[in-house]
């Protein structure tokens, strides 16, 4: 699946979240995307050419979607996320 075909449907099924609000997984999902073109600097035609981005943005809509509260318990960042994003990422110093 390329980073940009991923659906709120695919969201909602990835997530179990059958039953929720569309209008949510919506803007989860933008979140997303918003988040790993940030971080990556790249654009979504060059994150289209790496299939493990499209899973990447999946966990990171399961964790919003599990995680809508704001709370701080550690400042660790999803490993896995992390080192897709970081083998794509322009943006390393």
């Amino acid at each position: 699946m390329k980073f940009s075909e991923i659906t709120v449907e695919d969201i909602k099924e990835y997530c179990n979240a059958y039953d929720e609000d569309t209008k949510n997984l919506t803007i989860i999902l933008a979140a997303s995307k918003g988040y790993i073109k940030s971080y990556t600097g790249r654009t979504v035609e060059d994150l289209d050419k790496y299939e493990e981005i499209a899973i990447a943005s999946m966990i990171l809509c399961n964790e919003m979607f599990e995680n809508r509260m704001f709370s701080v318990e550690n400042d660790k960042v999803n490993t896995v996320v992390q080192s897709i994003l970081d083998m794509h990422s322009f943006n390393l110093l």
